[in-house]
């Protein structure tokens, strides 16, 4: 069936295009603000809840699980659904689960709401963003990804934990949800305000089953084996190891499948004849095990090292969006008022992060906010730079059959490059904090005259206080030993910031060999255009 359709061009400077990019940002928002719930709230929602942290685990990996599963299947749905009228549908159950979410403490029930959460979430990007491209002119791009960006990749790293932290130490965890209630509504009433930005001529292909039921699957165990591989020391538990296995021979199924459906399959596999698709699809990988990784360092750091307040963990990283969102800014009037090719702020964007995870590497359990102001700042700034300019390269060139299958894919590599990012971070300070301890210890024996120095100290301190000789000479070595454990964790945490930096450090000339064989190939393929 073919569904004949319009584009609205007059929309460019129309009062009905500004609240439409509005109102898809605000939708944005509040997938920003439910993807980054657990992130602060986790002590919280455990107490009410009364759940264990396995238990609770089902929260993060539901929601992440289906939101993959969203970015896959929203290519197909928008073959059968109008963007706008997709967007909509999408924010309006976000808004729906999120005040459901705000009613319960049943965790079965938060679990479930969080599935419908994170489905809702992941077609709401790919069809928001979509609509973005199909109701304007190519070259209002920069600017118009650069609005997107920020409710899409600034809020979750930036101002959703702002929000949250401020919101849990003031109110309740409940309130993040009303939160999205709010945004929700807002959205929905500002774009049922527009006119329908109906995009291209399209052809409805059969709904794959078999390719969405093999793909979930593996999506669901690669999420549960990277999100709780650290909890059971990976492959030492079985349940991680069968599902690691299922999750690739799922994988490989449904590439197989997809083959053999010969284009009529789940996702348009043919974004990958772009280059430029194919090398930002890479570079989406890295940058977000940067991004997420790096928006899982600081907080943590932040609250468990430097005993940070929720709120003023969040405050840690919200200067940095603003940082972000002007080199967002700037790199859209570069690119579209200069005419700066996207891919010359790449190396800007990778050099800058390399730099403030380097600075980070250098905190101690002295360090405050100032002290880390610097390097979180610069990394705002190279996010700025780097994510504008990938997802131009990525898109810009892809036509309007293919660009959905195309947004999907590259915030799923985005999504499981933070995945990864996250979990090989979490596993680095686990075996390191270990790894200190053991050195560390073995460095403190009771001989040292260090050591009997500082225990004889804090002895006497303890006494002057009113605590008996015996009991206070165990809580000197209690608190030796608490300082043991504090310094390994701040030397794990250390030696996760310089990870991230060196991931760039080996990623960027892979990655620099990866767009020079793209560029011979394009060119070999000019000159020979019969091979």
């Amino acid at each position: 069936m073919t569904r004949h359709v319009a584009i609205t061009r007059n929309r460019d400077t129309s009062a009905s295009g500004v609240l439409l990019v509005i109102g898809i940002v605000l939708a944005a928002l509040t997938e920003a603000i439910a993807s980054t719930v657990l992130s602060l709230g986790r002590g919280d929602i455990i107490g009410d809840t009364y759940a264990t942290p396995d238990e609770f685990a089902w929260l993060d990996v539901g929601y992440t699980a289906f939101k993959l599963i969203g970015f896959m299947v929203a290519a197909s749905m928008l073959t059968r659904i109008r963007p706008l009228s997709l967007v909509i549908g999408s924010t309006l159950i976000m808004g729906l689960a999120s005040g459901m979410a705000s009613a319960t403490t049943s965790l079965d029930l938060l679990i479930a709401l969080r599935i419908v959460q994170g489905l809702a979430g992941g077609v709401l990007l790919v069809a928001g963003q979509a609509t973005i491209f199909f109701a304007f002119r190519s070259a209002h791009q920069p600017i118009l990804q650069a609005l997107f960006a920020m409710g899409a990749v600034v809020a979750p790293a930036t101002l959703a934990p702002t929000l949250q932290g401020w919101l849990l130490d003031s109110q309740s965890w409940i309130w993040i949800f009303y939160c999205n209630v709010v945004l929700s509504l807002g959205a929905t009433g500002l774009l049922l305000m527009v006119d329908d930005p109906t995009p291209f001529m399209t052809r409805q292909r059969p709904f794959d089953w078999v390719g969405i039921t093999l793909v979930s699957l593996a999506l669901f165990c690669f999420t549960y084996v990277f999100s709780q591989g650290s909890r059971w020391d990976w492959f030492e538990q079985p349940r991680i190891l069968w599902l690691s296995v299922v999750g690739v021979a799922s994988l490989f199924l449904f590439l197989g499948q997809q083959v053999l459906r010969k284009g009529t399959g789940l996702l348009d596999f043919t974004v990958f004849r772009s280059d430029d698709f194919a090398f930002a699809f890479i570079v989406s990988f890295v940058a977000g095990a940067a991004l997420f990784g790096s928006a899982f360092l600081i907080p943590s750091f932040a609250v468990s090292v430097l005993a940070f307040t929720p709120t003023d963990a969040g405050l840690l990283l919200l200067p940095s969006g603003t940082l972000f969102v002007g080199a967002l800014l700037f790199a859209a009037f570069l690119m579209q008022v200069r005419r700066l090719p996207p891919f010359a702020t790449v190396p800007f964007g990778i050099l800058m992060i390399t730099v403030a995870m380097w600075m980070l590497s250098g905190s101690t359990s002295e360090s405050g906010a100032a002290d880390m102001m610097a390097a979180i700042l610069l990394r705002g700034l190279g996010l700025g730079f780097l994510f504008l300019s990938i997802t131009l390269i990525a898109f810009t060139n892809l036509d309007r059959r293919n660009l959905a299958s195309g947004i999907g894919l590259f915030n799923t590599g985005r999504q499981f490059g933070g995945l990864v990012g996250v979990a090989g971070l979490q596993t680095l300070i686990d075996h390191n904090v270990a790894a200190n301890v053991a050195v560390l210890g073995s460095s403190v024996n009771a001989g040292g005259q260090a050591v009997i120095e500082r225990l004889a100290g804090t002895t006497a301190m303890l006494a002057a206080r009113g605590m008996d000789a015996v009991p206070a000479s165990r809580a000197a070595m209690a608190l030796l030993g608490r300082a043991v454990t504090g310094q390994s964790i701040v030397i794990a945490f250390d030696t996760a910031f310089t990870a991230v930096a060196l991931l760039f450090v080996v990623a960027a000339p892979v990655l620099v060999a990866i767009k020079v064989g793209f560029a011979r190939r394009a060119k070999a393929r000019h000159t020979h255009p019969d091979r």
